[in-house]
């Protein structure tokens, strides 16, 4: 019995450092992490230019040693470190975590698999994990809600715009001729779009009068078109932080479950919200 007290003692310390940011450990290891993330994701596009992989190769290939070792270390701790591993194992950041560390690995074992190292970058989604330290969760939260709020309100702007350049790009098609480079209304949809979104690539340019009249309209379009959907998400965010105000929210903290690793608890929280385990 006291084996398993002392065992489960550092298995809590070690859970607190590795999951949470509340800590002094905790924020040095979060700290450590993102330096790493950074490098292992710099170190892949280092790679990728080969004047540099031919001259610094094996530096290259060393400190990529290093990261990996790193995260093959911190993923094992992580399934030490809480009570139900598979949890971990297939949640979303999990999943991250296990495709980003593998492919060194295999690049020695299965032949042809070398193009995986490029899976590497996907490390760099796991800095979402790490922007939990304190002072940025308020915020990722109102702004998480914001979108929310906005999504239907969005889809139906988006689903407008499509529309529009359906139309648009259809009544192109029939100003323009086939020297002009609107050679079908699908060609004429990507110009459309292209020129909404102000990207103008160039490669279809309209050469009636008419064409570019209406390319002028599509391009005046474009600008408001840009704005409408940070209008949208702007008003949600705003009715978001008046209504945090207003109800006097409780503060979340960066304290993760155990037992499930669920995370976003209450200050006041003493077990966890979603599968009722002690805190």
């Amino acid at each position: 019995m006291k084996e398993y007290k002392v065992h489960s003692g550092w298995k809590n310390t070690l859970h607190e450092i590795i999951y949470e940011a509340d800590t002094p450990l905790g924020k040095i290891f979060d700290i450590t992490l993102i330096f790493l993330i950074l490098l292992s994701v710099a170190l892949v596009m280092l790679e990728s230019v080969k004047e540099i992989d031919m001259h610094y190769h094996k530096i290259l290939l060393t400190l990529e040693w290093v990261v990996t070792i790193f995260f093959t270390l911190e993923y094992i701790a992580r399934l030490i470190s809480i009570r139900k591993p598979w949890k971990y194992v297939f949640s979303y950041y999990g999943i991250i975590d296990f495709v980003s560390t593998i492919p060194l690995y295999l690049s020695y074992i299965l032949a042809g698999s070398q193009v995986l190292l490029a899976v590497r970058a996907f490390r760099l989604l796991r800095i979402f994990r790490i922007l939990k330290l304190v002072k940025f969760m308020g915020e990722a939260s109102q702004l998480k809600a914001a979108l929310k709020s906005s999504r239907t309100k969005i889809a139906v702007f988006i689903y407008v715009v499509l529309i529009l350049s359906v139309i648009m790009g259809t009544i192109m098609y029939l100003i323009e001729s086939d020297e002009a480079g609107f050679t079908s209304i699908p060609r004429s949809i990507y110009w459309t779009i292209v020129t909404l979104t102000t990207v103008g690539y160039g490669d279809i340019a309209p050469q009636t009068n008419v064409g570019q009249f209406l390319a002028t309209v599509i391009m005046i379009l474009g600008y408001g078109i840009i704005a409408v959907p940070t209008g949208i998400v702007t008003v949600e965010f705003s009715k978001h932080q008046k209504g945090k105000k207003a109800n006097h929210m409780v503060h979340t903290n960066t304290q993760a479950c155990p037992c499930c690793t669920a995370e976003g608890h209450r200050d006041d929280a003493t077990h966890c919200y979603n599968c009722g385990e002690l805190l």
